[in-house]
């Protein structure tokens, strides 16, 4: 079909490039193809497999363009005149095209050329990131360059020459050139006074580069220094000399501690690392201090000498766990705002009681402490004694650490605690501990299992995004996935001023009535999601006077339970409960008949079985008609096979958001939707719908946003959404759409702030209405150059929509005529072969039979003036009467008299040769003028005069005209003995006759003769053996 084209409409496919043309020159087409232009100037080019780097065409507006994505494609070479077109560029991020082996996902083998001036020809660049690409050496970059990022690829030595002239630089990151991932067999070498040139870097960051030393003569400037995991395992005061600037130092893991480690790990040696008490002495300025992952045993106090502003230490996974009880290091820190002591354990110990040292209460300034993966067993006030006179402290991290008991009620001695997180240990109850506890190292000590040791489940989603964020509340207390099987208000006893409580992932599996969070009379949040719930008393919760929200998701145990029933009513007497979870409840039946609450707005109720519910005839028809004030509804996951009308009568008038997300609806009445006159969001995502028909969306409705994605809409009617003033969102993503039509929108279409057309198998034919009216609304549509994609024809599978071949831009008509004519030249292919195999001589018998009888079939209307005067020239031996006879009498009788209108000519030498010719004369123009030459042989072991000449003739005409003339005719069986005749019966052997001495044989005789001396002998040759000669 591509022949077609060419061949047919070279003029077609020049109007059209000329077209294509004039449509760019206005602009209607993404400037910026096959690449997408976001705010602030981005052009993002993210994860289209491109090779190369585009070049935006003249029209598109390249002088706005502040910065260029091109990460994650297979850019290999990068060329001088690449950027060179895009004058205003400042931030360009080119990593993830040609990753180190050790980095690629499947460890294919990649170089990146960088030509000389590929940077150069950009003077505005301020920002490069050439990451995870498999360089070996700095490219040449411009003067102008601010941030640098040279990270996870081969670059293993810098000197003064590499970034010379770069004054402007800050920011410098080097990261994972030389670690297990990116492995080099050596480490990064940094020349002494290779940066001294850079007077203004701020940030240097060399973590995962097997550096063993400080590199020396760093600039004076530097305020960020990482070194983490790194070989450095000796710190002098002469290794940081003049970094008086530095605000925030990093060389944890580099003298690490293995039994906690995530990934491959070199155990520290014995007796290090080693810290020069000094060593962060002259560091005045330092704000951050990470020492973590260090093999640290003890803390010298000395070390934080002179750091009155530090506000971050972090010293977790380290071996502080006997430290922590006896040091004086933090007597001097004031200014300290975060202290990370998490996952210092002694290995495979749980000690029973934990102490902090008195040196903790300096710590006047500190907001957050994190202890979690200590490994103590009980918790009370003596634990914390020195953290209670914190005036500042607000976040208390304890998860993670086998706690069993815990006197909750010490929290009410800190006066300016907000969050306290003791999730992740095995609290079950109240506990009265008693005030005698020591230190950490003089108590009992229980060996863990390994199985102790197990990460944490992840988390279950849960709602999150449903209920407030108890961020912004007073106190917060986390005691999620612990071990508690019953609450008992003794469990809360002096927390009164606690505003959310989260007590999911537990194993509660009591009834509660009403009594059991009495103390809690400031309670505002309370999650008990995942766990045993039982919901029968009316009063359940009505000791919460102020609660706002309450999450009662996963708790779906006692609703399968078969006859047990369940009582709703305590959600009437919550009077100021705005946000209820019932989702994931699997809650069919046996429940009460209707929910009522007047000040409830929000209520999650997916993941239950209201499908069910509402088949039970009327009896669950009215179940959410109570909540008089609802806003937000959420029956995704429900099972849902119908919504009818009288379905949607009976929901709370006042809603705003219905989501039926994962149902099976596959219809929907779209004219139901007056029913709800406040509804703004309604979300099918998820649904079996096939077409958007059944009417259109009512006028009127307040409908903002529509999401109908991952159905499988193959249509919608004219006019849908026209009627719909409201709506400025649509989603029609992951569905079974060919096409966008305007006439669904009408005016609406200009109106629209989102329509997401993504991942829909639109059909890219030319001349494709879709095309026209996703550019008139481009400003609308998410993706639109890279994730709005065909679906056919075949040749544009996955393509985006802009990547439409001009060839395939013909008429249908030339379409269809192009597939006839080569689905008939397939269909000849191979019929007649086959046809040729099966029956090939049948038909060719037919063929000649009908061309026979045809009128116009004789022999004078085929021939013309060329045509030779006979058919046969006969040669034989006139001494032999016996074959003369023969001739004179059967041969000519035969072929000239008996076969009527197929008489053939002969030429006889005494008849029909000229006098006054000479003998060669007549012999030449007897051989050259007749189709055939005949010889008749009573034997064959001796020929001479003028068969032999004639003979000779015959094989001249063979090699001249390329024509086998030659019919054998022996009269005497020992004529098959000659070498020759045997050779040319076993090549061509239609042209050896035998007489036949029978006479029934000699009717075919006669017929096999003149078959031979009408065809060309070409005709007759053994295929086996050669292919014969042919006429030109």
């Amino acid at each position: 079909m591509g022949f077609c084209r060419s061949a047919l409409h070279p003029l077609s496919l020049l109007v059209q490039a000329i077209v294509l043309a004039m449509t760019l020159a206005l602009g209607t087409l993404p400037a910026f193809l096959p690449c997408e232009l976001q705010p602030h100037g981005l052009v993002n080019c993210n994860w289209l497999f491109l090779k190369s780097v585009p070049h935006f065409s003249m029209a598109a507006p390249r002088g706005n363009v502040t910065s260029l994505s091109l990460s994650s494609n297979r850019i290999h070479h990068l060329h001088d005149s690449d950027f060179a077109h895009l004058p205003s560029l400042r931030r360009l991020n080119l990593k993830w095209n040609c990753p180190p082996v050790g980095l690629s996902p499947m460890h294919f083998p990649c170089h990146m050329t960088i030509e000389p001036s590929t940077f150069l020809a950009v003077p505005t660049l301020e920002e490069l990131n050439l990451s995870y690409n498999n360089i070996m050496t700095v490219p040449a970059l411009p003067k102008s360059l601010i941030s640098l990022s040279l990270s996870h690829t081969n670059i293993l030595m810098l000197d003064s020459a590499s970034l010379a002239g770069l004054h402007a630089l800050r920011f410098l990151f080097m990261d994972g050139n030389c670690y297990y991932k990116n492995p080099c067999r050596q480490a990064l070498e940094v020349a002494p006074g290779a940066l001294l040139g850079l007077g203004n870097l701020t940030h240097l960051s060399l973590k995962y580069n097997n550096l063993t030393v400080v590199p020396r003569n760093l600039p004076s400037s530097l305020e960020y220094l990482l070194l983490s995991y790194n070989r450095i395992v000796k710190l002098a005061p002469e290794d940081l000399a003049n970094l008086t600037a530095l605000r925030v130092l990093d060389v944890g893991g580099n003298c690490r501690r293995c039994d906690h480690a995530p990934n491959p790990c070199m155990e520290c040696p014995r007796h290090f690392p080693q810290l020069h008490p000094d060593t962060f002495s002259h560091l005045s300025r330092l704000e951050g201090l990470v020492l973590k992952d260090s093999s640290l045993s003890w803390l010298n106090a000395s070390w934080f000498r002179g750091l009155g502003n530090l506000r971050v230490l972090d010293l977790s996974e380290n071996f502080l766990y006997k430290c922590i009880t006896k040091t004086k290091a933090f007597q001097g820190l004031t200014q300290l705002r975060k202290l990370n002591l998490s996952f210092n354990y002694q290995k495979r110990v749980s000690f029973a009681h934990l102490s902090l040292a008195p040196s903790f209460g300096s710590l006047v300034a500190l907001k957050e402490l994190d202890m979690h993966g200590i490994f103590f067993r009980s918790l009370d006030e003596t634990t914390l004694r020195p953290l209670a006179r914190l005036p500042m402290l607000q976040t208390l991290r304890l998860q993670m650490n086998f706690i069993n008991q815990a006197q909750l009620g010490i929290f009410r001695a800190f006066p300016g605690l907000r969050y306290v997180d003791l999730s992740d240990n095995r609290i079950s109850g109240a506990s009265e501990l008693t005030a005698t506890m020591g230190e950490a190292d003089g108590e009992e000590k229980f060996w863990l299992q390994p199985g102790d040791l197990a990460p944490a489940p992840v988390d279950t989603p849960s709602s999150e995004d449903f209920r407030p964020n108890c961020s912004t509340l007073n106190f917060t207390l986390d005691l999620s996935r612990n071990n508690l099987v019953t609450v008992q208000p003794e469990m809360f006893a002096q927390l009164s001023h606690l505003q959310c409580l989260r007590l999911s992932h537990n194993c509660i599996s009591q009834a509660v009535n009403g009594s059991q969070f009495l103390p809690l009379t400031g309670l505002q949040v309370l999650d008990l999601s995942h766990n045993k719930l039982d919901l029968y008393h009316e009063h359940s919760f009505t000791e919460l006077p102020r609660l706002e929200a309450l999450d009662l998701s996963y708790n779906s145990q006692p609703f399968g339970m078969q006859g047990v029933g369940h009582n709703f009513s305590f959600v009437a007497h919550l009077r100021t409960l705005r946000h209820l979870s019932l989702a994931h409840n699997n809650i069919h039946s046996q429940v009460s008949q209707q929910l009522c609450s007047t000040s409830l707005r929000a209520l999650d109720f997916s993941g239950n079985a209201l499908g069910h519910m509402w088949a039970e005839g009327d009896l669950y028809l009215h179940f959410f008609q109570g909540l008089s004030g609802l806003i937000w509804l959420d029956l995704s996951q429900n099972r849902l096979h119908t919504l009818l009308p009288q379905t949607l009568r009976n929901l709370p008038k006042s809603l705003q958001v219905l989501r039926l997300r994962d149902n099976y609806l596959a219809f929907f009445k779209w004219w139901s939707l007056h029913f709800l006159p406040k509804l703004e969001v309604l979300d099918l995502a998820g649904n079996q719908l096939k077409a958007l028909t059944n009417g259109s969306l009512p006028a009127g409705t307040r409908l903002r946003r529509l999401d109908v994605s991952c159905n499988s809409i193959s249509f919608v009617a004219p006019g849908f959404f026209s009627k719909a003033k409201e709506l400025r969102e649509l989603n029609l993503s992951a569905n079974a759409l060919k096409t966008v039509d305007h006439s669904w929108f009408g005016p609406l279409a200009s109106a629209l702030r989102i329509l997401d057309v993504s991942a829909n198998p639109l059909h890219c034919a030319c001349g494709a209405a879709f095309m026209d009216f996703l550019l008139e609304v481009q400003a609308a549509v998410p993706g639109l150059p890279s994730r709005v994609k065909c679906g056919s024809p075949g040749q544009l599978q996955g393509l985006s929509i802009f990547a439409q071949d001009l060839r395939l831009c013909l008429d249908e008509a030339l379409s269809w005529d192009c597939f006839a004519l080569s689905l008939l030249a397939v269909a000849l292919g191979l019929g007649v072969p086959m046809l040729h195999h099966l029956c090939g001589w049948d038909l060719w018998y037919c063929f000649h039979l009908c061309l026979a009888w045809l009128p116009w079939r004789g022999r004078q209307s085929g021939r013309g003036e060329d045509a030779l005067p006979y058919d046969a020239f006969v040669v034989f031996d006139k001494t032999q009467s016996a074959v003369a006879d023969w001739v004179y009498n059967e041969l000519r009788g035969q072929l000239e008299e008996c076969r009527g209108r197929w008489a053939l000519r002969l030429c006889l030498e005494e008849r029909d040769w000229l006098p006054g010719k000479t003998l060669f004369e007549n012999l030449w123009a007897s051989v050259y003028g007749s189709r055939k030459t005949l010889f008749v042989l009573a034997h064959t072991d001796r020929v001479s005069g003028l068969l032999r000449a004639s003979f000779l003739l015959a094989q001249q005409r063979l090699l001249e005209d390329r024509k086998d003339v030659v019919v054998l005719v022996i009269l005497s069986p020992d004529g098959r003995r000659s070498r020759y005749v045997r050779l040319r019966q076993r090549l061509c052997r239609q042209s050896v006759l035998l007489w036949p001495h029978q006479p029934s044989g000699q009717r075919s005789f006669w017929a096999q003769l003149g078959m031979a001396l009408t065809r060309d002998n070409h005709h007759f040759y053994n295929r086996n053996f050669c292919q014969g000669p042919t006429a030109e």
